[in-house]
């Protein structure tokens, strides 16, 4: 099929690849434009972007899709298809209807749970067992278009955002080429009514820990922000994020240190297996504590 690809980051590039690899014709990539990153702020284009330049295929990246001369040189592309992963912008009416079948989009989640920015955070950070991928006819809604296909997957118990993100990622790939392949089979269910979530933008003012709440609240967060932004809590005067654990077993005041890395919650413990330190690179909990001193508690 005539392809137009629409995505931006890390977690849309398997799936560029993937269609490329099963012989798709890309008409054009889509993703958002460059922005300053690193220490000398110069334009740094996406994963997307980059992953794009590297197979040859032509990339636009504009600001909206909201203007006029940008639906039309959309349409003028003649895809039977736009696949949209992450991308990053709202898609107008226009533009979803310019392609010959319509937009896809993939979605990490189970529709109608978790519609919005974050779904695969706050999977985690909500104690969900099971979470998927789904493929879903893109109409002028947050998520609400009819889904053609979904897979599903459990969360294991040590599972990060990071990990998740990795594998949910994979498995977009393997189901918009088993719903391109085939489509004209596959009936639209639209969403339920019931069981709507919605996941939002993970706000950095939700990673400091608080020890009071439970131990598997905390381990939840701790999880369902790592890698990025990282759970944090203070350790005398420096700030340490802890990017895994397990929940253990130990009481004690919130916050008290129980042994090694193994801290006191508002009820039971956690133990951290992997933390970073400021300006360091991420580290196993024991070779972290060769290093750093947690005293009797941590805020």
């Amino acid at each position: 099929m005539r392809v137009i690809f629409m995505g931006t980051p890390d977690f849309s590039v398997p799936v560029l690849d993937a269609l490329v690899d099963a012989g798709h014709e890309i008409a054009c990539v889509y993703c958002q434009p460059p922005r300053p990153a690193g220490r000398g702020k110069k334009d740094r284009p996406t994963p997307v972007h980059a992953r794009a330049d590297a197979l040859g295929l032509p990339v636009r990246h504009p600001i909206s899709l909201k203007n006029a001369d940008e639906q039309d040189a959309f349409a003028a592309l003649n895809a039977d298809i736009a696949v949209v992963v992450a991308y990053g912008l709202i898609l107008p009416q226009n533009v979803l209807d310019a392609p010959k079948q319509g937009c896809l989009n993939i979605h990490a989640s189970l529709l109608p749970r978790w519609r919005g920015a974050a779904p695969i955070h706050r999977a985690i950070m909500a104690g969900d067992a099971q979470t998927g991928v789904c493929i879903m006819q893109m109409e002028a809604g947050l998520d609400t278009g009819p889904v053609l296909l979904r897979e599903t997957i459990d969360i294991a118990p040590d599972d990060t955002t990071g990990s998740l993100h990795d594998r949910l990622s994979a498995l977009g790939a393997t189901a918009i080429l088993d719903a391109l392949a085939t489509l004209e089979t596959l009936t639209p269910e639209r969403q339920p009514e019931t069981g709507v979530t919605y996941a939002a933008k993970i706000d950095k003012s939700e990673a400091r820990i608080d020890w009071t709440k439970p131990a598997i609240e905390i381990d939840r967060q701790i999880r369902g922000l790592s890698p990025f932004p990282g759970a944090w809590c203070m350790v005398n005067d420096e700030r340490i994020k802890l990017l895994n654990a397990k929940v253990a077993d130990g009481q004690g005041t919130p916050g008290q240190v129980l042994s090694d890395f193994t801290i006191a919650c508002g009820s039971g413990a956690i133990t951290v297996t992997s933390a970073q330190r400021p300006g360091k690179k991420p580290m196993p909990a024991d070779v972290i504590l060769r290093g750093l001193d947690l005293g009797t508690q941590v805020t």
